[in-house]
């Protein structure tokens, strides 16, 4: 059965704050980052000085970077990523921030609008030095042909257009995350482990507000224990969140909710 406490607070939010992370990706066939069998335990993360610095480990970035194309142009939105696309529909989303640069959340219906895409997008290769941007298939066919790292026309180095360990985040996609917390009337956290600050600090300018936040993961999260955490449901969020939304939407709010 669907929580109940999760319904009532979908039923009744119209500015709803989805905060995503790995763990809405894993059902899709993407494996997470942190947990067992997770990406850092068998590659080690290339921070961006060091992209910078060395064409060692511009083509190990690439490397990891080729191994997880496959991996995204092989998975699908799974009904995670659909119910967030039904809340939207339903009128109930001022925005989704996500960790992920799967793309799935786009893939699913998510409109660009009120999609933000914190770490980026896998979906985009950046040239460092012109800014301009391209489709990565042509640099992906070309770095395994040659093992060398992809290089802009104007000589610039490629770079996927994801955040890397130690590289800022676009202030404009931080800007847009903030302003919609300002104004969510409920925040739900779902697979995400929230441990990687600026993004984790967004839930928590809406919380602190006072907005209802509410945390769906599988396995703690450094959030669980803050003092403005109106639920913790612990598990799998492809289990706990779409029967929920499926249940909230299939019955209105009543009027004094609505008027609330």
């Amino acid at each position: 059965m669907p929580d109940a406490r999760l319904i009532d607070r979908l039923r009744a939010s119209r500015r709803i704050l989805v905060f995503t992370g790995a763990g809405v990706s894993t059902a899709s066939g993407i494996p997470d980052f942190r947990g067992p069998g997770g990406v850092w335990t068998r590659r080690r993360p290339v921070y961006y000085e060091e992209f910078l610095a060395s064409e060692e480990a511009r083509v190990e970035y690439w490397d990891f970077k080729s191994e997880s194309w496959d991996i995204h142009q092989q998975a699908s939105p799974n009904p995670v990523h659909h119910a967030i696309v039904a809340l939207e529909r339903a009128g109930k989303i001022v925005s989704v921030v996500t960790q992920n640069v799967d793309g799935l959340h786009l893939r699913a219906g998510t409109s660009r609008g009120v999609l933000v895409e914190l770490h980026g997008t896998d979906l985009a290769v950046r040239c460092l030095q012109c800014g301009a941007m391209s489709d990565p298939a042509p640099h992906i066919e070309a770095f395994r042909a040659t093992r060398r790292a992809p290089h802009c026309e104007c000589g610039g180095a490629l770079k996927p257009a994801t955040i890397s360990f130690g590289q800022p985040l676009s202030s404009e996609d931080l800007e847009r995350a903030a302003t919609a917390a300002a104004s969510a009337d409920l925040v739900l956290a779902l697979g995400s482990t929230l441990s990687v600050y600026p993004a984790a600090s967004i839930p928590l300018v809406a919380a602190g507000r006072g907005t209802p936040y509410i945390i769906v993961n599988r396995g703690a999260t450094d959030h669980d224990d803050h003092p403005s955490v109106t639920l913790r449901l612990e598990g799998d969020v492809a289990a706990i969140v779409p029967p929920a939304v499926e249940a909230a939407l299939a019955s209105p709010a009543s009027h004094d909710e609505e008027t609330e």
